[in-house]
């Protein structure tokens, strides 16, 4: 019997309006450099699988936002460096990162999934406890209760919660702690072979491949026995 189902948040929950390589482009032209948005949009998913687990166990508070953010600061880094921005060609980054960096905390670069809202209200409507498991930041809550998400959500489980990130088993044993239900009991929707997919499988749980439904709403024919 399924008690729980946990999402991953983008990819899964949420999706971006804009595809990065546009977003980081455009900011960038703001400040006076012009990369190709297709050279940013194959970088960063590289500059991601690069950096190491978005963890800081001795920092709390300010500072761990700090690093938070310091973390996104290499991403951005890497992936300008990557498309040939780099050095000199790019004096104002600093002032680029700090904008991409609040534009991505506003629920407006955000989109719910199709069928999201649908799914999580049916979903607790027959009792069945609901909540995210991401590798995102601090950011994460605001931006789903923008999206009107929030409210259907029992937890939300970052890293800096867990003191591990996907596919860290610890980091979904939280999130069934916090909700009462075993391993056994639940299912994770993600987008992610090895964070996601895998990574719930290695914790116990069920997973389910979000590109293998049109929409979220088919999600509850998948729960069935």
């Amino acid at each position: 019997m399924v008690r729980a189902v946990l999402f991953d948040a983008a990819g899964t929950l949420i999706h971006l309006r804009e595809p990065v390589g546009e977003t980081y482009a455009r900011y960038a032209r703001e400040h006076g450099l012009t990369v190709a948005p297709s050279a940013l949009q194959a970088a960063f998913p590289r500059a991601l699988r690069a950096m190491p687990p978005m963890v800081f166990p001795a920092r709390a508070g300010a500072e761990r936002l700090e690093a938070e953010r310091g973390w996104w600061r290499a991403v951005v880094r890497s992936v300008f460096d990557a498309a040939g921005a780099s050095g000199d060609r790019f004096a104002d980054f600093e002032a680029c990162f700090e904008r991409l960096f609040a534009h991505y905390a506003e629920a407006a670069a955000w989109r719910r999934a199709a069928g999201a809202i649908e799914l999580l209200a049916s979903l607790r409507g027959h009792g069945v406890r609901t909540g995210v498991v991401s590798n995102f930041d601090h950011r994460l809550p605001a931006l789903l209760a923008g999206l009107e998400l929030a409210p259907l959500l029992e937890t939300v489980v970052l890293p800096a919660d867990a003191g591990a990130a996907k596919p860290d088993p610890r980091i979904f044993a939280l999130a069934l702690a916090r909700l009462g239900v075993s391993a056994d009991e639940a299912v994770y929707v993600g987008d992610d072979a090895d964070d996601d997919i895998a990574g719930a499988q290695r914790a116990g749980l069920r997973a389910l491949d979000v590109a293998a439904v049109a929409d979220l709403r088919s999600i509850e024919r998948l729960l069935e026995p």
